[in-house]
């Protein structure tokens, strides 16, 4: 097999282009990004799927005023800002974040972080092992675009998706706190 493209041995350039073109078509599909509301709006850039469970690639556009609850898990998580100031609360203490710097969560390690600008903050999030993906995917709702501006949740659709993660959280290696 070729490793660049998991052709067989022995396939010529000239009748390679079919085989090339599934395999190319094969590995798009696993990397065709999603977006999901989930408050934030996170594109699942790399799904777990992608890397045979080792890690995700998440991109997070955060509004103002916007993040998670305080939450904790047993994986890993590697925030890089890319835009904008996000402050994490990470073991009680606070950390203000400008683009180009990152921070590591270790496993079991309550957090939670929180757009404290008046601007639209973006970060790349790197979870390991992958699963959260999984996590957002069920508890949000698929949009169209990374682009989209979708209308603000009603209080009702807010409480409703606030619950379907606590009650999804454990199922996802994940606690609410």
């Amino acid at each position: 097999m070729s490793a660049a493209l998991g052709m067989p041995s022995g396939v010529t350039s000239t009748g390679a282009s079919a085989a090339r073109r599934a395999v190319l078509s094969r590995r798009i599909r696993w990397l065709v990004a999603a977006t999901i509301r989930v408050g934030n709006i996170y594109t699942i850039l790399i799904p777990g799927s992608a890397t045979n469970g080792r890690y995700t690639l998440i991109d997070m556009r955060v509004p103002p005023g916007g993040g998670p609850p305080p939450h904790r898990h047993d994986f890993e998580e590697m925030f890089t800002v890319v835009e904008g100031r996000i402050r994490f609360t990470f073991r009680g203490t606070d950390i203000d974040v400008v683009a180009g710097a990152t921070v590591n969560i270790p496993a079991n390690a309550p957090h939670f972080f929180r757009n404290v600008s008046d601007v639209p903050a973006r970060m790349l999030c790197m979870c390991t092992p992958a699963g959260q993906e999984e996590y957002f995917a069920e508890i949000g709702a698929v949009l169209d675009s990374p682009t989209d501006t979708p209308p603000p949740l009603t209080e009702a659709e807010e409480s409703q998706q606030r619950e379907k993660a606590r009650q999804l959280a454990a199922k996802y290696r994940s606690e609410l706190v």
